[in-house]
């Protein structure tokens, strides 16, 4: 779908893809959102260099140590190895950090508010993924530095909302907000909030979006130090945040069908395509164009993208099935009786509903139903996803409700080492282990070797902010240890 729709062309480095237009203009749409309303909080956009020093990068030892097996080093120029290996950007702390401690010297400096629209290279060593999982990706990532904790909180929660209306207002697609555990947070931070999704064909969560506050653990590392206003010296609290084409990945799986893209009008490059339907009768032919390019221009006034596919080459069937494979989400049929009859029928993408309308008011009745196909989207895909929220008490319950392609929200005890287990435990085993495990399943009763092997390790994915009522001497549904939250767990990707 996503080669066929021109959304992607695969290159010759493996996970790294070309964005064609058709997505990029996704992408771009996404931008001016999110960018319009980052710089309402004060956020400017700037630039730092895609590559950073190594003395740099392990300055912060918690936070390489996350990133490691992922960081690309640059280590010949021409044919000469260099001095000291060159590490190309997995995340920009330790690239920006420096010249923040230069730059913040008084509470008057403060709060420092920086964002960029940049790439990133993360070299994962899994299965790369158009858009999921890329090697290359382009993303955005805010750096922030405050004089309190408090003012960063407020930010975190500020950016995250932001990141739920991208998904919800642009994208159509429902999201988690909630709380990363401990194990799960950003290396380094302090805590990190997040955005999940869920993909109802596959049954896995995904990560959509994350803001952390990163306390003053970076701040000590590179010195942003400041004076307050009495006279004293104190480290800043600093955020960061970041939302990457991935979202456009999430979409795809959220809205596709078996016919192609199903594109929210609010992300698509095109919303309404106007296709025109030919006769033999070449002076009717040019008048219907005419028109069409007339009504183009109306819908463009009212800030409606419009398109003329009025290409003589190709029959209205192939365009139907271009369009609609391309995910457009409105597409107008206008011939010789709709000419004469100042009408047009309005096709969606969504239902397939047609609908012959009246020419009068045309942009008003178009962004109508604009707005009520993105509407029916949204309430698809939540409806889509609250049925497949499964609540679990027992563990033994556990596994078969994520085999039923579900995420899982249980009370736990929110400690580490239970997590752990809880990943130990739903861990895929090797064929020669699944024979050894049944032979002594007699002898030995553990909870790990009673289940069929999973596609999957299940893992926490996030700590919602809404949390259902913990009933008295509720338990962890792994432990059996005095619960404190519910959590939400599944497969990821």
């Amino acid at each position: 779908m996503i080669t066929k729709s021109e959304m992607i062309e695969y290159y010759d480095i493996s996970g790294c893809y070309i964005l064609r237009p058709w997505s990029y203009g996704i992408w771009e749409n996404i931008q001016h959102f999110f960018d319009n309303h980052i710089k309402k909080l004060g956020v400017q956009n700037a630039y730092f260099p895609l590559f950073i020093s190594q003395r740099a990068l392990i300055r912060e030892a918690s936070h390489i140590e996350g990133f490691a097996p992922e960081v690309a080093w640059v280590v010949k120029a021409g044919q000469s190895n260099l001095n000291e290996p060159i590490a190309v950007r997995p995340t920009s702390e330790t690239a920006m950090y420096p010249a923040y401690a230069k730059w913040i010297r008084s509470h008057r400096d403060l709060p420092l508010k920086l964002n960029q629209w940049n790439n990133v290279v993360r070299w994962e060593f899994k299965n790369p993924t158009p858009f999921l999982r890329s090697r290359e990706f382009l993303w955005q990532e805010g750096h922030t530095a405050f004089a309190t904790l408090e003012e960063a909180a407020v930010e975190v929660l500020q950016i995250l909302d932001l990141y739920s209306r991208v998904y919800e207002e642009i994208l159509a697609v429902p999201v988690v907000k909630g709380t990363k555990t401990e194990k799960e947070k950003f290396p380094g931070g302090h805590y990190t909030t997040t955005l999940e999704g869920f993909i109802p064909a596959t049954g896995r969560g995904i990560q959509a979006a994350t803001s952390h506050c990163l306390g003053q653990n970076f701040a000590k590392m590179f010195d942003i130090q400041f004076e307050d206003d009495k006279g004293g010296k104190a480290f800043a609290w600093q955020n960061s945040w970041g939302l990457t084409t991935r979202s456009i990945g999430i979409m795809i799986m959220v809205h596709g069908d078996d016919k192609g893209l199903v594109l929210p009008p609010r992300a698509a490059p095109i919303q309404v395509v106007i296709v025109p339907i030919f006769f033999k009768d070449a002076n009717t032919n040019a008048a219907i164009v005419a028109r069409a390019k007339e009504i183009i221009e109306e819908l463009s006034k009212h800030g409606i993208r419009a398109h003329l596919d009025d290409r003589d080459s190709y029959n209205p069937g192939w365009k139907y099935n271009h369009w609609e494979l391309k995910g457009v989400p409105l597409r107008l049929d206008f011939g010789p009786k709709d000419l004469q009859n100042r009408s047009i029928v309005i096709v969606r993408r969504d239902t397939n509903a047609k609908e012959a309308v009246s020419q009068e008011g045309l942009p008003q009745k178009i962004q109508a139903v604009l707005d009520d196909f993105h509407n029916c989207l949204l309430a698809k895909a939540k409806q889509a996803r609250d049925a497949r929220i499964a609540k679990v008490t027992k563990f033994e319950d556990f596994i078969p409700a994520l085999d039923g392609k579900n995420i899982v929200l249980a009370p736990w005890c929110q400690e580490t080492e239970c997590e752990d287990l809880i990943k130990t435990k739903t861990t895929p085993q090797k064929k020669d282990q699944q024979q050894s495990q049944q032979t002594s399943t007699d002898n030995n009763n553990s909870e790990a070797e009673k289940f069929e092997p999973l596609s999957g390790a299940a893992k926490s994915l996030c700590i919602p902010f809404e949390q259902p009522q913990l009933e008295q001497g509720s338990v962890c549904f792994n432990c059996g240890k005095p619960a404190k939250v519910h959590c939400l767990w599944g497969r990821s990707y």
